[in-house]
C-alpha cells in the first residue's frame, strides 16, 4: 500500500500550525506559530486579534512545514484541517486556505474536528496504541470522557457541565495574579506549595458519575483568596495553586478510574492540553500502574494545539473515505462525534 502524505493545517485558538504526516503515525514536520505572547498583554485570547495573526502567518507556517518535511504540494496526498470547534474567526482562516489548496491542487479535502485531533495525538506518540480504548481528553475549553470504539468513532461517557479544567487553571491564575497561560504556571508555582494546605471541594455528580463541574471549586478558591484579603490573613500562593491543582487532579483521576474499572477498559489514554501538567501525568500513571491498566499520554508539545494530532486524525478519516466539498465550513460549537 502506497505511503500517504496528509497536509494539516490548526488554527482553531491562538497557535497557527501546519504539519505533513504520514500514514497517520509518522511525523515529517510540525510547526507551530504561538500567540502565546501576544494574547498575554491582554490576561487572554483576543480573537480578533488570533484571527489576524492567523492570516499573518498561515502562508509562512505551511511552507516551513513543506520545507522541513522535504516534500513539495505535488506529494501531498489530501489536505486535512481543523473546522471545529473553536474560535470562528481563527477557523476560518485556516480552513479558507485549506480549501484553496486543495481546490488549486485538485487534492481531497478532510475536515477535522479538534478534539478528534487531540486523542489521535497518542497514535503519533504510540504506534502500538489501537482503539479501543478510554480516553480523558481535558484543555481549556473542553474536558470529556470517552471511549474510542474505534478511529474517529468515541462514545462519550461523560463531559464538564460547567468550567472546562483548563479554563478553571486560568481562572485561578488570574485570581493569584499569575497571568496567562495559567495551567503551565501553576503547575510551577504548585511544587512549591503543599497540595493539602486547604481543603477545596471535589465535586462528583451522583446521577452522572462520569460528568465534571470545576466551577464550584473555582468559586471556592475565588472565596478563599478575597475572605484572606477581606480578613488580613497572609496567602500562601503556591499552597492555593497546590491545593487547587491537587483538587482538579484527584477528579480527573478518580473519575478515569471509574469510567475504566466499570467499562473493563485495560488501555487509558489522556489528551488535551492540561494532559501536559506533571502532577496529573505522575498521579495517572501511579494510579493505572496500581490497578494493571496501561497509561498513555502524548508529549508536552502534542498536548497543546498542533497540526500534527489534525494529520494523524485526518488520515484516518481520509482510508475511512470521509471527503469534504468546498462549502466546508467553520463550525465553532461543534460537538464531538458530528459530522
Amino acid at each position: 500500500m502506497k505511503d500517504v502524505k496528509i497536509l494539516a493545517i490548526e488554527s482553531s485558538c491562538d497557535e497557527t500550525a501546519a504539519a505533513v504526516v504520514e500514514n497517520g503515525r509518522k511525523v515529517l514536520s510540525n510547526v507551530i506559530s504561538s500567540q502565546i505572547a501576544l494574547h498575554t498583554l491582554y490576561g487572554g485570547v483576543v480573537p480578533e486579534i488570533a484571527s489576524r495573526k492567523h492570516i499573518e502567518k498561515i502562508n509562512q507556517v505551511i511552507r516551513e512545514a513543506l520545507d522541513q518535511a522535504g516534500v513539495t504540494l505535488d506529494e501531498i496526498d489530501a489536505v486535512g484541517v481543523t473546522y471545529g470547534p473553536g474560535l470562528v474567526g481563527a477557523l476560518l482562516v485556516g480552513v479558507a486556505e485549506a480549501k484553496a489548496i486543495a481546490y488549486a491542487r485538485g487534492l481531497p479535502l478532510v475536515g477535522v474536528h479538534h478534539i478528534e485531533g487531540h486523542v489521535s495525538a497518542n497514535y503519533i506518540e504510540h504506534p502500538e496504541l489501537e482503539p479501543p480504548f478510554l480516553c480523558e481528553i481535558i484543555s481549556g475549553g473542553h474536558t470529556h470522557l470517552v471511549i474510542v470504539k474505534d478511529y474517529g468513532e468515541f462514545e462519550i461517557l461523560g463531559r464538564t457541565r460547567d468550567d472546562a479544567a483548563g479554563e478553571a487553571f486560568d481562572k485561578v491564575a488570574r485570581a493569584i495574579g499569575l497571568g496567562y497561560p495559567g495551567g503551565p504556571k501553576i503547575d510551577k508555582l504548585s511544587k512549591e506549595g503543599n497540595p493539602y494546605a486547604i481543603p477545596f471541594p471535589r465535586a462528583h455528580i451522583e446521577e452522572s458519575p462520569y460528568d465534571f463541574s470545576f466551577s464550584g471549586l473555582k468559586s471556592a478558591v475565588l472565596n478563599y483568596l478575597n475572605k484572606c484579603r477581606m480578613t488580613g490573613k497572609p496567602i500562601v500562593e503556591a499552597d492555593v495553586a497546590a491545593s487547587f491543582q491537587q483538587a482538579v487532579v484527584d477528579v480527573l483521576v478518580d473519575t478515569a478510574l471509574r469510567g475504566a474499572e466499570d467499562f473493563h477498559m485495560k488501555k487509558l489514554a489522556i489528551a488535551g492540553g492540561v494532559a501536559s501538567n506533571q502532577t496529573l501525568r505522575l498521579a495517572m500513571e501511579t494510579a493505572c500502574r496500581e490497578r494493571g491498566i496501561r497509561f498513555y499520554h502524548p508529549s508536552p508539545i502534542l498536548c497543546t494545539d498542533n497540526a500534527a494530532m489534525i494529520g494523524a486524525a485526518a488520515y484516518y478519516e481520509y482510508i475511512k473515505g470521509t471527503r469534504h466539498g468546498w462549502d466546508l465550513n467553520a463550525v465553532p460549537n461543534l460537538k464531538l462525534g458530528e459530522r
